[in-house]
């Protein structure tokens, strides 16, 4: 059987990147490509790296046909997403990409993005993501709320160990660093060559980055109390990449062990040996993950790092990979592309 996709935001980063996945996928077929300020170009036009694909050619949202869609992927800026996706079919499956339905409590959505949930009643049916965690939730799920890209690459590292009780709740520290292409495509003065180059710098210090809504949400939820972790993120001068480094306090081989049995058998996540540390050029363009555990000098400190593709694993990929539990399909076809080195 093959499902007819169509995909909101096709001009985007994550619109792309969702493009690519699915053209070596054995069950989907792009029906529809939707984006309201390329309408009427090809996809050739807007990313010539995709123009040996044969595509529709791109359209607005109101022209799309959703009745012959099997799965729609919503790749829109946040705020515009749960608009849009409030006017389609409410018996449609969807992917949702944005952050409008990620965080489970409406007041809690309106803290950290500004303004207040204008499709509630969705909210309620939305399940988190995180294929890993809600695997069983998301196959029997019609929408589904991808995470945000740092908010995957630390709970990957951090879930497991919260679960176990294997550290100390009040003292976690994440350090993440991810690439530019986590800001969009919007041209932006700080995202311009010359103001971005040859240097990095942190952002959102001090608590403000909206990530921590999900980090609050589902730490706090595993732990049965609140747990608040210190999160700083930092924008890196390369394309693609995040890499998440938490300081937490346990002991390290407990740490490995428990990582090590949580993600034993799952396709994309590899616990490194111990001692190894992980790198995003060992991950780039690919659906994979890799944790590592390094012991501190100072005893009772681990390391934890996480380093992950923020467009695939952080977003399309993992996007594709609920979609292919939604339409019951093997759950790593089209992701099991190798990343891309050097």
């Amino acid at each position: 059987m093959t499902h007819k996709i169509a995909i909101l935001g096709a001009s985007g980063y994550t619109g792309a990147e969702l493009v690519r996945l699915i053209a070596t996928h054995p069950s989907m077929e792009i029906a529809a490509l939707g984006a309201n300020s390329k309408a009427g170009q090809s996809m050739a036009e807007v990313f010539p790296h995709l123009r040996h694909l044969d595509l529709p050619d791109m359209v607005t949202i109101e022209q799309i046909d959703f009745s012959a869609i099997d799965l729609c992927f919503c790749a829109l800026p946040h705020k515009t997403s749960q608009e849009v996706i409030n006017a389609l079919p409410h018996d449609l499956k969807i992917v949702d990409l944005s952050a409008d339905f990620r965080l489970r409590d409406p007041a809690e959505y309106e803290k950290w993005y500004g303004n207040p949930h204008a499709a509630v009643e969705l909210q309620k049916e939305a399940v988190y993501g995180l294929t890993e965690f809600y695997r069983d939730e998301i196959a029997g799920a019609r929408l589904v709320a991808g995470t945000g890209c740092n908010a995957a690459t630390g709970q990957y590292i951090l879930r497991p160990l919260i679960s176990a009780g294997v550290i100390d709740l009040d003292e976690i520290v994440l350090d993440l660093k991810c690439a530019v292409s986590g800001a969009g495509r919007a041209l932006k003065e700080n995202l311009l060559h010359a103001e971005l180059s040859e240097g990095y710098h942190a952002y959102a210090v001090g608590g403000t980055h909206r990530h921590l809504g999900e980090f609050d949400q589902e730490f706090s939820a595993i732990a049965g109390r609140p747990v608040h972790i210190q999160f700083t993120p930092h924008l890196i001068p390369a394309n693609r990449g995040i890499l998440a480094t938490g300081y937490v306090r346990g002991e390290a081989q407990v740490i490995y062990d428990t990582l090590a049995a949580a993600y034993q058998g799952e396709p994309f996540i590899t616990v490194l040996p111990m001692g190894e540390a992980p790198s995003t050029r060992h991950i780039r363009g690919s659906n994979f993950c890799h944790i590592g555990v390094v012991a501190d000098r100072i005893p009772g400190r681990v390391i934890v790092i996480a380093a992950l593709d923020n467009l695939t694993k952080g977003s399309s990929g993992q996007a594709l990979q609920n979609a292919n539990l939604m339409l019951a399909e093997q759950e790593t076809a089209g992701l099991m592309l190798a990343p891309v080195f050097p």
